[in-house]
């Protein structure tokens, strides 16, 4: 399969299942696709960011040995939002190694608090904090504050997300 003409021609959901599919449980075929989401190519990187993300979701044990890239990938200044969103679609859904977490909580909190990130993102981040406040309820109150703090702000991405947490912590839905 020529991965990198169907990235690049082909960005649909239609084309993503495919590669999903494509992908299955085959590490290799992975680390191929791994290579274009964290490599020099800015549009490949952007495209390769969906499907890589569902195949995350399908199967957890293929990101194992690209833990810590991924993050540094992450943290990169300047990355494309499909990075971002898609980064942190596979970091709500499977489980993030111990020793990352602190990484991601500061991360998620930052995207979150800026008023430059998209909706999506920020939602995406609320579910990645609200999952690991499970292991950390320390950062329960925290979390609270920042929903309560942003509310006015946001958008009814961000809003329905934390709606939801807020529900789950008992707490209030902030004056509109």
């Amino acid at each position: 399969m020529d991965l990198q003409a169907i990235l690049i021609t082909r960005h649909s959901k239609e084309s993503t299942d495919e590669l999903v599919h494509w992908v299955g449980e085959s590490q290799k075929r992975f680390d191929r696709l791994f290579a274009f989401f964290t490599g020099p190519d800015a549009r490949l990187a952007q495209v390769s960011a969906w499907p890589l993300s569902y195949c995350v979701i399908e199967h957890p044990s293929l990101i194992k040995k690209h833990w810590k890239e991924t993050l540094e990938n992450f943290e990169k200044p300047l990355i494309h939002d499909a990075i971002k969103r898609n980064t942190l679609r596979l970091l709500q859904s499977v489980e993030i190694p111990v020793k990352y977490h602190g990484r991601v909580m500061t991360k998620c909190f930052d995207l979150i608090c800026s008023p430059a990130e998209k909706p999506a993102i920020k939602a995406f981040s609320l579910t990645v904090l609200a999952n690991l406040a499970t292991l950390y309820p320390e950062i329960r109150e925290e979390l609270i504050t920042v929903i309560e703090t942003q509310w006015p702000f946001e958008k009814a991405a961000f809003r329905s997300r934390a709606r939801k947490i807020l529900k789950l912590y008992n707490a209030g839905i902030p004056a509109e």
